[in-house]
């Protein structure tokens, strides 16, 4: 491979000289760049990105960390991060954590330590200080889907309005006719399944009815455990004609499990899910369901990741934390009445 020293010797000038040309920060006689180029081209020269990188304190490489790659949500997200980064000229490492606070923890080390610029964090579980402390060292840092009220203002944050998306989601339950809506909760440890409940409870309020905790299913053993719980519950006298189910992938579940009681969907039970992931129009009957933009989500955080990482360059520091709040669309389709 031609190096710049060959380049240099060709053009007949200092090998800083190339540099300069090469980096085009500063000014070189029109003469001697031209020289320059042409034995650029002739040499097939090509300067070494990492080299420059290193320079600039930068190595062009993005990471995103994903609970559990399996989760249908989180592809769709990684490809809009990825998507967004190629255009950009970065590149993209992924860390699948695998619902592992230890785990989680280790990619950060590991990845600080690989000269990575930035991170979309879409696993964060909880309030783990060494997440804080990543934007306290420097480190450009978006958080997706994932983070806690405390969070928004103190670090960038990209999601929907979750507690709007499911209350307009039970409402249109109501206004549809059913008075016994069922809801599978996900994981309380999650602040967006923590608003989505309480939207759910608050729509019922206001429509003149109350939650009753009989037809609140609550994830236990992960998402197949809704399979046994929807059975019990369509086995007691007087079941739901509705269940909202705060994921997609938990729509699933229960959809199988009506399906194993030849209970009708939606003649005997509505079923509306949230996310829209590629699978939902594609079962039967095809999933009613709140849209998340996650390819959107994905390039959003992307965008503001990359914006952190050029003001850090240009002012020596990170710029004020924004919150990325995204629109929603409920898709209604024939799993519902």
């Amino acid at each position: 491979m031609t190096n710049i020293k060959e380049v240099a010797s060709l053009a007949g000038v200092s090998i800083s000289t190339v540099s300069r040309v090469v980096n085009g920060k500063s000014v070189v006689n029109e003469e001697t760049r031209k020289r320059v180029l042409e034995a650029i081209r002739q040499t097939n020269y090509r300067p070494n990105a990492v080299a420059q990188n290193l320079k600039r304190g930068r190595s062009n490489t993005l990471c995103i960390m994903v609970p559990s790659i399996e989760n249908l949500i989180f592809p769709e997200i990684t490809k809009g991060v990825e998507d967004t980064a190629w255009k950009n000229g970065f590149s993209v490492v992924l860390c699948n954590t695998d619902e592992d606070p230890a785990r989680d923890r280790a990619c950060v080390e590991k990845m600080k330590a690989r000269w990575i610029d930035g991170f979309v964090i879409c696993s964060k579980m909880g309030d783990p200080e060494y997440i804080h402390r990543l934007r306290d060292e420097g480190f450009p840092v978006v958080l997706v889907n994932r983070f806690e009220e405390q969070d928004i203002g103190t670090l960038d944050t990209v999601s929907v309005d979750n507690y709007q998306a499911a209350y307009d989601a039970v409402r249109y339950l109501i206004r549809t006719g059913h008075k016994r809506i069922s809801y599978a909760q996900g994981r309380e440890q999650l602040f967006l399944y923590r608003e989505r409940y309480r939207a759910y409870a608050q729509a019922l309020k206001d429509h003149g009815m109350e939650p009753e905790e009989r037809f609140i299913m609550r994830e236990n053993c992960g998402v197949d455990s809704f399979y046994s719980m929807t059975k019990e519950m369509m086995a007691q006298p007087d079941p739901p004609d509705a269940i909202f189910a705060s994921s997609d992938p938990k729509a699933f579940v229960i959809m199988h499990a009506l399906h194993d009681m030849g209970i009708r969907i939606p003649e005997d039970v509505s079923v509306l899910g949230f996310d829209n992931v590629t699978l939902a129009s594609m079962v039967e009957p095809p999933l009613s369901t709140v849209s998340q933009p996650l390819y959107e989500m994905g390039a959003v955080a992307a965008q503001t990741l990359i914006h952190q990482i050029d003001y850090k360059e240009k002012n020596e520091r990170l710029p004020v934390p924004v919150c990325n709040t995204l629109r929603v669309e409920l898709v209604i389709r024939r799993s519902t009445r």
